[in-house]
């Protein structure tokens, strides 16, 4: 699989540009523009004057866009200051502008040309080494067309070109440069296929606001921003249901709907609105399973990896919990009851194929049936009873008393059964085996122990753990083993298996760090909370915050940085959405827009200084808030008859 960790990547889905610092494409790799999973230009090579321009400069400069900064010298005797600077802005959705700007003292005649080709590589090829050869191309209108069997792309040019030679996808200028001007040049590539999906169009129907926040800390307005540009670059919708948008998982390698990652980012960004929320959650009532076999209520999803001592675990089984518990926590945070009500019936059948599936048993096991009793599996069920209950007994359904009853059951079996007593004060075990075994191993999933979910009145649900357990928790994460000083790993350094770029293995993985950064915090432990937040602002400010999904998980030591993982996915939709979760977790915003109360449970530490954020929504309405220095939290904006909880 091709490396992703130095590659630049623009992003508006289901458009992609991948590019390296240089500027160049050259078809290596995953180089290219995409288009719905499909290479639709492999290579752009630029010379001018007869040379490539020297790279001095690539960043991003938004989601969807980077700029490369090249340079030339023309004069022969000039020295070695350079007098033509050349500048390529790249977007996502197949535009390259290129600009050559003057320095020079006299006019300058430049011969300008293009080199394009493309292979209309299918993007999983790519990953497997399996593409084909370039395809020919034919002259087209003012610029180049190349057709094959799974498509066809035409590039145009602004201005048109003064030469084509479509044997080698040559685009020819002369560029007349007056000293100290500028001209620029603009191609467009452009597939004839007509995408699944399309963008979601900016800003006016995006689903998230227009959050900022402000501070002492700029790390965190610079980790929020992008944040929610890479959000609104992975949004997509189903054009048959336009209404409705939801995540793709990450680029470059899963820009389609993975329904436990779509879930888990549209909870934590709640607090920018619920309409991704309503959205993710109809797109999966579509997908849910029904009739009467044992399946019947699931969201199928498929198989995740989770390291050595443990078969695949299906996140089938994770967006099956995560439906109910996201509606119960988007009606708290404004989803209005009409929705709820319509979507009801869909957590329902996920509740219903949840007791169904335990049966009279009290463990859920994963994969079913026969698979191991996960450690997070549980503590997603149990969140999944007690909310769902919850909103059950809101719209006075049936059904409630008998999820809070095994909710019941299992707290007293996962506090007996699954705790490990050691003379260090004893660790969750990972798992169960069907043969009662345990899986001692510390993983940075038992951090969804502490992600209890959000009840009415503000109050947090209880959870799977004990006082005395939650704190031998607590201390177990913000230890050495765990808490590598870049966030949380998935694996402890001492366990068997141990490997710092393992997927579960030990690298970190930027959804657990925000989970537990959060959980910590809202269980009374901001110190241990504090370590994680600052190591993620830190590696964040290491990948230009645009956080991967995961990065390995090497300790922090001085000067330092976080060591990129190769194959993550740069964007990723769990990883944005853990930025907003950091953020404003900082806040303790608990709402209950129903009962038009919102409570506020700040970090008394206040470990960035003072915060300020805005533009966030609480019923409906745009909500802001001030926590001082000293830990105090002030509603400055909300909605009109929104009460303080206590």
């Amino acid at each position: 699989m091709p490396a992703t960790h130095t590659a630049l990547i623009c992003v508006a889905l289901p458009a992609l540009a991948i590019s390296t610092d240089q500027g160049q494409l050259n078809g290596q790799g995953l180089e290219g523009f995409y288009r719905a999973g499909r290479r639709t230009l492999s290579r752009c090579r630029l010379r001018v004057a007869g040379r490539e321009p020297v790279a001095v400069q690539a960043r991003m400069t938004a989601a969807d866009r980077a700029r490369f900064v090249g340079t030339l010298c023309t004069s022969p005797h000039g020295g070695p200051d350079p007098d033509v600077i050349v500048e390529r802005v790249r977007h996502a959705d197949g535009t390259e502008r290129i600009t050559l700007r003057s320095a020079a003292p006299r006019p300058l005649r430049l011969p300008v040309e293009v080199a394009l080709g493309t292979d209309l590589a299918d993007l999983g090829a790519i990953a497997a080494g399996t593409q084909g050869p370039e395809l020919p191309a034919d002259v087209h209108d003012s610029g180049l067309r190349w057709s094959g069997a799974t498509g066809a792309v035409t590039v145009t040019t602004d201005p048109p070109p003064s030469d084509m030679l479509a044997s080698a996808g040559l685009l020819r200028w002369e560029i007349e440069l007056p000293a100290g001007a500028s001209r620029t040049l603009e191609l467009r590539a452009r597939s004839e296929a007509t995408p699944p999906l399309r963008t979601v169009a900016r800003p006016a129907t995006s689903p998230f606001a227009t959050a900022q926040v402000s501070g002492d800390d700029p790390g965190i307005q610079q980790l929020l921003r992008t944040s929610i540009e890479d959000l609104q670059a992975l949004l997509l919708r189903d054009p048959a249901h336009p209404a409705d948008s939801w995540l793709a998982a990450g680029a470059p390698w899963r820009c389609g709907l993975a329904p436990a990652e779509a879930l888990t980012a549209a909870r934590m960004t709640l607090p920018l609105g619920t309409r991704l929320a309503a959205g993710t959650l109809r797109a999966l009532v579509r997908a849910q399973l029904g009739g009467p076999e044992d399946r019947s209520g699931m969201i199928p999803g498929p198989r995740r990896d989770a390291g050595t001592r443990l078969p695949p675990g299906c996140t089938g089984t994770e967006a099956t919990l995560l439906f109910p518990t996201l509606l119960a926590e988007a009606y708290r945070w404004g989803l209005p009851e009409r929705e709820t009500a319509e979507l009801l019936p869909a957590a329902e059948r996920c509740l219903s194929w949840l007791l169904a599936t335990v049966d009279d048993r009290t463990y859920l096991c994963d994969p079913q049936p026969g698979g191991p009793v996960r450690c997070e599996t549980q503590a997603h069920a149990h969140r999944a009873a007690l909310l769902g209950a919850e909103l059950l007994e809101t719209y006075d359904r049936p059904g409630a008393a008998e999820l809070r009853q095994w909710a019941r059951e299992l707290r007293r079996a996962f506090q007996a059964e699954f705790w490990i007593d050691d003379p260090s004060g004893g660790r969750p075990a990972a798992a169960r085996m069907p043969d009662g075994t345990t899986v001692p191993q510390l993983a940075g999933s038992a951090a969804h122990l502490l992600d209890t979910g959000l009840l009415g009145g503000g109050l947090r649900a209880p959870g799977l753990l004990d006082r005395v357990q939650t704190e031998q928790l607590a201390r177990l994460l913000g230890g050495p083993a765990m808490d590598s000083g870049w966030g949380l790993r998935g694996l402890g350094t001492k366990e068997p298996g141990h490997n710092p770029f393992g997927h579960r293995g030990g690298a970190v993985r930027v959804h657990e760090t925000a989970v537990a950064a959060a959980g910590l915090a809202a269980a009374g432990y901001e110190k241990e909370a504090s370590s994680l937040l600052r190591g993620t602002l830190a590696a964040s400010a290491a990948f230009g915050h645009r956080l991967p999904e995961m990065y390995a998980g090497e300790q922090r030591g001085e000067g330092s940085a976080p060591l990129p993982h190769p194959a993550a996915c740069r964007p990723a939709a769990t990883a944005a959405a853990a930025g907003v979760l950091l953020t404003t977790t900082l806040a303790g915003i608990r709402p209950d827009a129903p009962a038009g109360t919102v409570t506020l449970r700040p970090w008394h530490s206040a470990p960035l200084g003072e915060i300020v954020l805005t533009g966030l929504r609480v019923a409906g309405a745009p909500f802001s808030v001030r926590v001082s220095r000293l830990g105090l939290a002030m509603v400055e904006e909300a909605a009109e008859g929104l009460q303080l909880g206590m």
